[in-house]
């Protein structure tokens, strides 16, 4: 109520209730101090946590490595992270490698190298990967054989003389020097699939075989069968995206009796070829692959088993960076066939299906100059 000189009583009650307003809004700050220094602390705690976690698994990922048998895998994954140019062979930026694939183990000619292909890895940004498929039946007349052969008449002359014979022989084709070279047997080829979980191959024309050797069978009497029947399968691709397994990859790329005589040819089998090492390219650089320790060290191991490679490992952990850097650009060709002619049978080359360049004799300057636009 109003006093008489104007001024408001304030009830004891009211005061008490200000008062105790006040008193929870300390306490309030209190609490939201100490919770601020609780949060804090459970955050650095758990970051120590963390820091301390991972420092024990990275201590036992360098343990495992450094004291396996490949102990360098450090210094790989150092050149793989931060690649020195000055360790690999290059000209224009680019190196050049040649990829051989030979049949080996029971094949009936385990060092012809039907499968050849021309890879061509920059260094400059973009980064890009080139790869040019090599028909196998190209001929060539110093050696009076076709090109698939190379390798298996220069280990002839020389003892480990393969790889430099063949390198030779198609630097004079494409007219690009060849800094390295590998050939590897199809049955590790086989193995390295099978480690990546398959791959996935593009189809582009579906074909059926009806011919395809089954290895072991080569010398089946099949029983008096006069068309030896039995040392074959029938294989089938339909046009699409396949998952193939290392076996089944295998069979496409080495297919040559298809009931479609486009699938049938050499040029064909080239594309094939490429296709699946497009695909091999891709799930080897893919996160799934070069960040699992243990399946890199699967995959090294079966191609050190099954690869004769010039390669050194520096080297390859550069270029395998270079391979990851590029491998949403990477670009395949095969030689165009208005730039080859296939000559009728005749005893000129050992009456044997070839491509000579249609240039006439050993004048590749088309092919080369097809080369170095495309590259």
């Amino acid at each position: 109520m109003p006093t008489d000189n104007g001024d408001e009583k304030i009830p004891e009650q009211q005061e008490e209730k200000i008062n105790l307003r006040k008193l929870k809004t300390r306490i309030a700050k209190v609490r939201r101090i100490l919770l601020g220094r609780y949060l804090w602390l459970t955050r650095i705690s758990a970051l120590v946590l963390v820091l301390f976690i991972l420092f024990l698994i990275g201590d036992l990922f360098v343990r495992q490595i450094t004291s396996s048998s490949t102990g360098d895998y450090l210094r790989w994954g150092k050149l793989f992270l931060f690649p020195n140019n000055q360790i690999v062979k290059m000209v224009d930026g680019r190196t050049n490698i040649l990829i051989l694939g030979k049949g080996g183990g029971s094949h009936e000619a385990p060092d012809l190298t039907d499968t050849m292909i021309f890879a061509s890895i920059s260094h400059n940004e973009p980064h890009e990967i080139d790869l040019i498929s090599l028909p196998r039946d190209i001929w060539i007349p110093d050696l009076e054989a076709k090109l698939n052969s190379v390798y298996y008449w220069g280990n002839e002359k020389q003892s480990g003389g393969g790889l430099v014979f063949a390198k030779s022989n198609v630097e004079k084709i494409l007219g690009q020097q060849i800094h390295y070279a590998a050939v590897f047997d199809f049955e590790g080829f086989k193995e390295v699939i099978d480690i990546l979980g398959g791959v996935d191959v593009q189809i582009e024309n579906g074909f059926t075989d009806e011919r395809f050797p089954i290895e072991g069978k080569e010398n089946d009497l099949c029983g008096g069968d006069i068309e030896y029947n039995c040392r074959y399968e029938t294989i089938t691709f339909e046009q699409g995206v396949e998952h193939m397994n290392g076996e089944r990859a295998l069979k496409y790329v080495r297919s040559r009796h298809s009931e479609d005589l486009e699938a049938g040819t050499d040029i064909a089998r080239s594309q094939r070829q490429r296709m699946v090492i497009e695909a091999v390219v891709s799930k080897l650089t893919s996160r799934e692959i070069i960040f699992s320790s243990v399946k890199l060290k699967e995959i090294l191991e079966t191609v050190q088993e099954n690869t004769e490679t010039d390669l050194n490992e520096d080297a390859l952990a550069v270029l395998a960076r270079r391979a990851y850097q590029g491998k949403n650009a990477i670009e395949s060709y095969t030689i165009p066939e208005d730039l080859l002619y296939n000559p009728p049978y005749i005893p000129l080359y050992n009456n044997l299906y070839v491509f000579i360049p249609k240039a006439g004799g050993g004048n590749w300057s088309e092919i080369q100059n097809w080369v170095k636009d495309t590259l």
